[in-house]
């Protein structure tokens, strides 16, 4: 620790005018930490050690002293003799002492090349002596490194759930008579029958659809004796399988002649009773009362004998209900491939409205064109407003496009539809990328599990914060320039210097400056000529930032310096 006189520069206590006081005050140490200033979170703290030392103050002397940073004044701080009156901190004449004084100051823009000075008054006996302190700087200020933060805060897109290829069925059913499994020809005329060779039809020209099974179910009506019942059901489903094969060959359809077939007979159909029972005709009175007579009884032969005994309800049920139940299902599996990615596109422009929410979802992720892409989801937005990733999207898109306050009401939109964690990080990157840091880390803090942007943006506010430990832990694995300014902040020069040669930013502007900043701070001078070059050559005016810059104050004089930033 260097002493100075009275008269020295960085001198704290005293200023050259104390020469004339009667020798009050005299001969102060002074270590300001850290030198020069840094701002953290907004703030810049100061920290100034004074010594005094023996006989450095009279006993009944005090001092006021005011440090200035730049035209801010910092608290006033008072230092006492022994035997002077007042409350300022007490120095012993003899052997003297030492005060530590701090103060935090929210950060100005006039600080970034400002001086720390002080100022003062010394009195004796209450009475200001004539005579003041010479202002007298004590150090430099301000580094402000931790502005270079990007607020390039991320937005999330909600995910499509689309699938190319996708699992379908399809069905047709053929009815029997009453205990026969004899397929009638009226029944290859009816409408479902039809249909389903026509679709078998259309399914052989169609590269896009693959016949996976045919599964054929048979059933029995729940009257008559339940053995035959079983056997009469697994007739039907034989008897169906035949019918489909024929069906096939009709439709020239290769794939459903082969053994894609499995048969099944499931007896008396009880689920199918309840069903039709419901779907009918029958009063309510009379369906209920059916109803408790299945539940009753659950053998089968009491619950027949139990339905003849209604009389009229069972003839209704006999011709009205039990005749839908006699009958094989043909259930077709199959899979269908969706458009390709260009026939997406085209069909999205040609006729948007004929696409499915996660078809039009999956196209706008086809497209690097922010115009085309906000077209998209807008279309979802009109057709599906009643899905929150519709909004969220348009929301996404419009804030890479920096409109905020469109993107923003649609964030909010899309959070009305749904409570999500993707809307609650977007409005939080809105209010970050608009100085809002409180509000940006409440939403963040709702959005816990909506991805990986997440933790970058509370990254962002943690170095914002002054955490720059907890900024490089959410920053991750992705080598950024935020990262690296968080690991430079963190001193980790050789880290920062590793992560922006790794990212976007290695030979930009900001990122050559970046790597300067670590240079001078491990004092390699040829690092900093080099970056800083390299740095102008991108941005004319970072030559300026340079030159008024306090992390490079060390090299003011250094000639290297000197020839590239004047």
């Amino acid at each position: 620790m260097k002493k100075q006189n009275i008269k020295g520069l960085a001198f704290i206590a005293v200023a050259g005018a104390l020469v004339t006081s009667c020798d009050l005050l005299k001969d102060l140490q002074y270590k300001v930490t850290p030198n020069p200033l840094e701002v953290h979170g907004d703030s810049v703290h100061v920290q100034v050690d004074v010594t005094l030392p023996e006989k450095g103050i009279k006993k009944k002397a005090s001092a006021e002293i005011t440090p200035m940073l730049g035209n801010t004044a910092l608290k006033t701080i008072t230092i006492q003799g022994e035997k002077a009156t007042g409350n300022g901190n007490v120095i012993q004449y003899k052997p003297g002492g030492k005060v530590v004084y701090t103060d935090v100051v929210a950060y100005k823009p006039e600080f970034e090349n400002a001086d720390l000075m002080v100022t003062g008054k010394v009195f004796k006996g209450g009475k200001e002596k004539e005579g003041k302190f010479t202002d007298t700087k004590i150090a430099d200020a301000t580094i402000i490194t931790p502005y270079w933060v990007n607020k390039d805060f991320r937005v999330i897109l909600a995910k499509d759930e689309f699938r190319r290829v996708t699992e379908e069925s399809t069905s047709a059913q053929i009815n029997y008579d009453k205990g026969k499994s004899v397929v009638k020809p009226g029944e290859m005329k009816d409408a479902d029958i039809v249909s389903f060779q026509n679709w078998l039809a259309a399914a052989q020209a169609n590269p896009k659809i693959a016949i996976k099974s045919i599964n054929v179910v048979g059933y029995a009506s729940p009257e008559g004796e339940e053995d035959k019942n079983n056997s009469l059901s697994t007739d039907r489903a034989e008897a169906g399988k035949k019918a489909s094969m024929e069906i096939a060959k009709n439709a020239k359809n290769d794939k459903a002649q082969t053994e894609v077939y499995s048969t099944s007979g499931r007896g008396e159909d009880y689920a199918g009773f309840k069903k039709e029972l419901e779907a009918s005709t029958m009063n309510n009175d009379e369906k209920q009362l059916v109803i408790r007579v299945l539940e009753m009884h659950q053998d089968p032969t009491t619950r027949e004998t139990e339905m003849r005994n209604m009389g009229k309800t069972f003839t209704y049920l006999d011709k009205n209900v039990f005749t839908k139940l006699r009958r094989s299902e043909i259930i077709t599996t199959y899979d269908l491939t969706g458009y390709s990615d260009e026939e997406l596109k085209a069909v999205s422009k040609a006729t948007p409205d004929s696409l499915t929410l996660e078809e039009l979802l999956f196209t706008a992720t086809l497209s690097q064109d922010l115009n085309e892409k906000l077209r998209i989801y807008q279309v979802a937005a009109k057709n599906f407003p009643n899905d929150y990733r519709t909004h969220n999207n348009v929301g996404a898109v419009l804030y890479m496009q920096n409109k905020m306050s469109e993107a923003k009401s649609n964030f909010e939109k899309a959070n009305s539809v749904k409570d999500n964690p993707i809307s609650k990080n977007n409005l939080a990157a809105i209010a970050g990328a608009s100085g809002d840091r409180a509000k940006a880390k409440q939403l963040l803090g709702q959005a816990k599990g909506a991805g990986q942007e997440v933790s970058y943006n509370w990254g962002i506010c943690n170095i914002q914060d002054g955490k720059y430990a907890d900024a490089v832990s959410n920053f991750g694995s992705e080598a950024s320039f935020n990262k690296a300014l968080a690991q430079l902040l963190n001193d980790s020069n050789a880290e920062a210097v590793k992560t922006i040669n790794a990212s976007a930013d290695k030979e930009s502007a900001q990122g050559y400056y970046l790597k300067a900043i670590a240079d001078a701070r491990d004092n390699k001078i040829d690092g900093v000529v080099s970056n800083l070059k390299s740095a102008f050559a991108k941005d004319g005016s970072l030559k300026s930032k340079a030159l008024k810059d306090r992390e490079f104050l060390k090299f003011a004089e250094n000639a290297a310096f000197t020839g590239i930033v004047k």
